[in-house]
């Protein structure tokens, strides 16, 4: 059994973890949980089956949740699901739901690529990628705006400037950042991501672009 693991801010995680002694989530985690006791920080999440002896949430956690002891629900923590314990402790704040809410999308990534001066670059999952465990990579679509230096295109006609693509095209390569030519260091251009239902990673983030020669 493994005595503890940690998963750190702006860690993406899926899939399973089972018979861990103690796991600390400050980043994101979906798929199953299985775990003597669960700490999920505020700005974490936890989406998928948790089964633990012993829980305490002050992030987001949604799903099926069974705790065997007490599970202890701080000010900042939220719960949708279904939850099942021994013990509850709730401070005053804490939201806990029996109804499973859509899950809003999350842009992750290092939002930061390199390109050719005049070429073109295709853009990985490592570069962005459009997290949500209740929508389909068909269904996450990205918006772009503020282009500079350069434009985004699609694999199957590079020519062309296009203002949305979806997580399907990143996963797939289809997706490129193509250089102008210009002069100049560097380029950059600005993305967010809305699910099916509409709903929006929030405000748009950035992704620097380095030119190189």
């Amino acid at each position: 059994m493994a005595r503890e693991a940690i998963i750190q801010e702006d860690t993406v995680i899926k899939g399973k973890i089972r018979n861990c002694r103690q796991i600390e989530i400050r980043g994101y985690f979906e798929g199953e949980l299985t775990a003597e006791e669960v700490n999920v920080h505020k700005g974490g999440t936890f989406y998928g089956t948790l089964k633990s002896d012993r829980a305490d949430v002050a992030g987001s956690v949604q799903g099926e949740v069974f705790v065997k002891n007490l599970f202890n629900i701080r000010s900042s923590g939220s719960v949708n699901g279904q939850v099942r314990y021994g013990q509850l402790a709730m401070e005053m704040g804490a939201d806990l739901s029996a109804e499973l809410r859509n899950v809003p999308p999350r842009l992750s990534g290092d939002l930061d690529i390199t390109v050719r001066r005049g070429k073109s670059v295709v853009v990985t999952t490592e570069d962005i990628t459009a997290i949500d465990p209740d929508d389909t990579p068909d269904n996450l679509t990205y918006t772009v705006s503020n282009t500079i230096n350069g434009f985004v295109s699609l694999l199957n006609d590079k020519g062309t400037s296009v203002t949305n693509f979806t997580q399907a095209d990143v996963e797939a390569g289809r997706v490129l950042f193509v250089h102008n030519g210009s002069s100049g260091g560097s380029a950059n251009f600005d993305v967010m991501v809305a699910d099916d239902s509409g709903a929006t990673s929030g405000r748009a983030q950035t992704v620097t672009v380095h030119v190189k020669d």
